[in-house]
């Protein structure tokens, strides 16, 4: 089995930074990719970052330059740097992993999401 469980959430006012960070963990042949996405229980999510395996990243326009995806391959650990943030940032990030379990196969795990709340 495979668990993926994101940490860092929180209030902050408008202009200020958040780090969030998304653990996986168990049987981990090799990640394809790591990506964070935002929206509302229950609702449409939209893709906010991804990193791939290889480090390529790709990001929603509406966060370029604001935020920062990255990976610590060795923990099996993506982050997302947050800074510069606005009230319309506001969502639950959910974080998703594209994972091998064996060389062959490949899953998507999601996390439990975390609450980011941006005040004006």
């Amino acid at each position: 089995q495979v668990q993926v469980v994101e940490s860092g959430g929180g209030l902050v006012q408008a202009g200020g930074s958040l780090r969030l960070s998304c653990a996986a963990s168990g049987s981990i042949f090799s990640i394809n990719h790591m990506a964070w996405y935002r929206g509302v229980p229950g609702g449409q999510r939209e893709l906010v970052a991804l990193i791939t395996g290889g480090g390529t990243t790709n990001y929603a326009d509406s966060v370029k330059g604001r935020f920062t995806i990255s990976v610590d391959n060795a923990k099996n650990t993506a982050y997302l740097q947050m800074n510069s943030l606005k009230p319309e940032d506001t969502a639950v990030y959910y974080c998703k992993a594209d994972i091998k379990r064996d060389p062959h196969y490949s899953y998507q795990y999601w996390g439990q999401g975390t609450q980011v709340t941006v005040s004006s």
